[in-house]
């Protein structure tokens, strides 16, 4: 028997693993983490969404620098880039971010057991025993419950294997010492667009492919297609509905065979970055042998209280069905804990936010137009300019809009889709009156401050109403 017990053992300190355990330590268990990484925080904090959106903050400054500083009546010699210090910062940025999920880690008393956490067999009290591989060394801990939060990783692409150097994934994509003459990004989604929007900001010309005919499938037609404009403006060249054939080496750069239907193209680039989705983690966790079932998609079953088909043995995040987002996976880990003791907490999957922080940023919240008019459901539509807002007009900020969705006749929120400055923080609103199963009204009611972006949010839910007055 194992001299290490815990009431929980959380396998994976990523943003939904590490919440989890300090919303545990708090609720007076006795938690343990296992994670083999060098620092806390998951891919999320570590090769994910912080280091992204540094290298996304300090090359939009570096845009704006050499791009509109003019037109503001800064007149500066022309901008130039020392990537390593930029890089450098993203690095501080991500150690202090890391830092202090360690430091939470000892403010709550949640243990760290460095390793790679594997569950090993089934208790006579009904616990887990997991086994910790660090290097040659194997110990054992035991948890009355267990609880997978794993994560995920970057999926492959017939024909474009990761070595790390010409075809790379995101972890790479985000510390290239070099500026890539032309990266080819593989992937229309998020994470492509985002960090095709650092390296072409930055001086590469970058090229997006996806089999698929649009970008962002899933996210509001007028949205994409904004976004799809506007990134196009900015350079970065589209070839949809297109597919990689083939990758031949040329002298040190690369030859890529394309086909789009039946016609036939061929680019030269330096750099692939393959961004087509991401998978979840399950590999050596000892899934099979402790009964954990799997669904078709490769994602871990689970019940409302997040529990397995194995009793005691729990999972959330990128390892269970649902969107791939950071801040699912923290909510999940908290409702799971909470769960575990009792409390009744759910997750509303029907108001997850989702962001894309390319420049101008996009985010939306609950149901597309597309979705509604297939589910047949009848609803009324307010849109806004932020052509028209104050606020973005003196940041010179204009691209883009407000979109509200509402059901006709109740006026209850259905969808609120924005694409343009900041939208990432103005979709808040939205998730918050959905969440209290508002209406259009209720934010028009709202005094919204002026000259604000959120103006815009007001306007567009008036003018669904046919009230708006600067619309």
């Amino acid at each position: 028997m194992s001299d290490q017990q815990f009431d929980l053992i959380v396998i994976g300190a990523g943003p939904g693993g590490y919440v989890a355990a300090v919303r545990g330590a708090q609720l007076g268990m006795k938690v343990a983490v296992v994670e083999q990484r060098e620092t806390l925080g998951g891919v999320c904090l570590n090769e994910g969404c912080i280091p992204s959106k540094a290298l996304l903050d300090s090359s939009e400054l570096f845009a704006l620098a050499r791009d509109k500083f003019a037109g503001h009546g800064i007149l500066v010699a022309p901008p130039r880039l020392d990537l390593t210090r930029m890089m450098a910062r993203k690095s501080d940025v991500v150690k202090k971010l890391t830092d202090g999920v360690a430091f939470l880690f000892k403010k709550n008393g949640v243990a760290w057991v460095r390793g790679t956490g594997k569950l090993a067999r089934r208790l006579g009290y009904g616990g887990y025993e997991v086994e910790v591989t660090a290097g040659e060394s194997v110990t054992t801990i035991e948890g009355k419950r267990v609880l997978l939060a794993t994560g995920s990783s970057a999926a492959t692409v017939p024909g474009l294997r990761f070595d790390g150097r010409s075809v790379v994934s995101a972890r790479e994509a985000l510390s290239f010492t070099t500026v890539p003459e032309h990266l080819l990004v593989v992937g229309g989604g998020y994470i492509g667009l985002e960090l095709g929007s650092v390296w072409r900001r930055l001086g590469a010309q970058v090229t997006v492919v996806d089999i698929l005919p649009k970008i962002l499938p899933s996210s509001d037609g007028q949205v994409a297609d904004t976004l799809i404009r506007s990134l196009k403006k900015q350079g970065i060249a589209f070839r949809l509905g297109t597919k990689v054939e083939k990758v031949s080496p040329d002298n040190g750069r690369m030859t890529v065979a394309l086909t789009t239907g039946e016609s036939r193209e061929e680019l030269i680039c330096d750099k692939i970055l393959v961004a087509a989705g991401r998978r979840p983690q399950t590999a050596g966790l000892g899934l099979e042998e402790a009964g954990v079932r799997l669904d078709a998609a490769g994602r871990v079953v689970v019940d409302d209280d997040y529990q397995t088909t194995a009793i005691g043995v729990y999972a959330i995040g990128d390892l269970i069905p649902g969107p791939m987002l950071a801040h699912k996976a923290s909510e999940e880990g908290v409702v799971a804990v909470e769960r575990m003791n009792g409390q009744g907490a759910f997750v509303d999957y029907d108001y997850i936010p989702g962001v894309v922080y390319t420049w101008p940023e996009a985010a939306s919240v609950g149901k597309s137009e597309e979705r509604l008019k297939e589910e047949g459901e009848e609803y009324e539509v307010g849109r806004f300019n932020f052509m028209g807002n104050g606020r973005a007009r003196a940041m010179d900020e204009t691209e883009g809009f407000v979109k509200v969705l509402a059901a006709r006749g109740s006026g209850k929120l259905l969808g609120v889709h924005i694409v343009g400055p900041r939208a990432s923080d103005l979709i808040a609103e939205a998730v918050t009156v959905m969440a209290f199963e508002g209406s259009v009204e209720d934010i028009a009611l709202i005094c919204h401050a002026h000259p604000t972006l959120s103006e815009a949010v007001k306007e567009a839910a008036l003018d669904v109403m046919k009230r708006a007055i600067h619309g």
